[in-house]
């Protein structure tokens, strides 16, 4: 059977059994073995056990259960409610300061966790309440919170960048840092809009300012300092030559629990078992999705599909930015059904040799994939951002909560563009700090 058909008839497949409601990794699992039987015999499926745990033996990957636990450990105090709290005192005098507030607190919150869903869920319980409180429309409150989240995936330290990292062996701190500038974009473009939107939309006393003390400013700081000296300390320990990214999300998980438990009087048994169980399920969840989906990148490869997509595009007489907007559609579509970890490890080895060859970085195409995948956690039909906003304010209807989404999805396709125009957004900050790739 010729390759190409083949690979039509295993995406196919793919999707059917993924959309069955199986998980991700069983899935892809199945899908492979059963068409490695088919074609390749018997003996074919001798190796999978091999590839599977092989997939498994990176050091690199030691970094993912660190940094969910550096996420969890601060997901289950009041660091959330404290961000936000100091960022309202601090930027009350700003016009629309109280939407910026939340925003900016998703941006730190985000830069901490690295989890999109935490993010909503932490900012999102006190952020919104206050917001629609002080007459905020409800679109505007639950669609910037939402919105807001996604930056988990981008800013870093982040999972799926981890993820990208070890699927296309590209540089884990290059792509920390190449998603700092696209991260604060995002976050710019999102309060004008915000602000845009109040300003429209909103009542009077929407926008108007709220006193606060210097001592009410100045008290809740000693909460949120330790939790930015987190951030920049593990920044200067991977950037510094200090540490290797596993050995910084060792000392950063450390931390935060350390912080957790002294500020936050985390010292419960149980409260700490739930932060370990939590981390243990989500990390096994990912690392089973990564093992399973280097079973499936070997049955594409051993069914010659990988090659000959590759080729097939190669030939394909098209301008490379049409070829990129091929892509970033098909990137979107994958993003609406599937979690960014399961597109990344499915759909970067194919895509990396197709995007080298037509001259795009892989770091900075790393980052148009994540704002991709951003883009996915707030449409629907799986938009997991949204139902965690709809689990923390029911009585805004999903309805509400996803048009008021739609003009974030509208900005982070504008960040696309400009990052289409402008690539040194992502990639001036690595080629600074680290030097440029050769």
């Amino acid at each position: 059977m010729d390759p190409l058909t083949l690979g039509a008839i295993v995406a196919l497949a793919t999707i059917l059994v993924l959309f069955s409601g199986i998980s991700v990794a069983t899935g892809l699992l199945v899908v492979s073995a059963v068409f490695l039987l088919i074609f390749d015999g018997l003996r074919s499926l001798e190796l999978l056990p091999e590839i599977l745990f092989g997939k498994l033996d990176n050091f690199a990957l030691l970094s993912i259960p660190m940094f969910i636990i550096m996420g969890a450990s601060i997901a289950s105090t009041r660091a959330g409610a404290d961000l936000y709290e100091a960022l309202e005192r601090w930027l009350t005098r700003v016009p629309g300061g109280l939407v910026i507030s939340n925003l900016g607190a998703c941006a730190l919150f985000a830069a901490m966790s690295g989890s999109s869903p935490a993010t909503c869920a932490a900012i999102g319980k006190m952020g919104i309440p206050e917001m629609r409180k002080r007459g905020y429309p409800d679109g505007v409150a639950a669609g910037s919170i939402a919105a807001g989240g996604t930056l988990g995936i981008l800013i870093p330290p982040s999972v799926t960048m981890i993820v990208y990292g070890i699927a296309t062996e590209t540089s884990i701190g290059r792509l920390f840092l190449a998603g700092v500038l696209p991260g604060l974009l995002l976050v710019g473009l999102f309060m004008v809009w915000s602000l845009y939107s109040t300003w429209k939309h909103g009542s009077a006393e929407v926008l108007a300012k709220r006193s606060y003390t210097w001592r009410q400013r100045l008290e809740i700081m000693p909460k949120v300092i330790p939790f930015l000296l987190i951030i920049f300390g593990v920044l200067y320990a991977m950037y510094g030559g200090v540490a290797t990214p596993s050995e910084t999300a060792a000392v950063g998980a450390l931390l935060c629990l350390m912080i957790a438990m002294i500020i936050y009087k985390l010292w419960s048994p149980s409260a700490l078992w739930t932060v370990l169980r939590d981390s243990t399920r989500e990390s096994i969840m990912i690392l089973f999705i990564i093992a399973a989906a280097g079973v499936f990148s070997y049955m594409l490869s051993s069914l010659f599909i990988t090659q000959a997509i590759a080729e097939w595009i190669g030939t394909l007489d098209v301008n490379r930015w049409v070829l990129m907007g091929v892509i970033n559609v098909f990137l979107l579509v994958a993003g609406f059904f599937l979690p960014p970890v399961a597109v990344i490890l499915m759909a970067a080895p194919i895509l990396l040799p197709i995007i080298t060859t037509a001259g795009f970085d892989p770091i900075w195409f790393a980052v148009v994939l994540t704002i991709n995948m951003e883009i996915g956690l707030i449409s629907p039909p799986v938009g997991l951002n949204l139902y965690v906003i709809n689990g923390i304010a029911p009585d805004i209807s999903l309805k509400t909560i996803l048009t008021g989404s739609i003009p974030f999805v509208v900005c982070m396709v504008i960040a696309i563009i400009l990052l289409c125009i402008f690539p040194d957004i992502a990639t001036w900050l690595p080629d600074a700090i680290m030097g440029p790739t050769l």
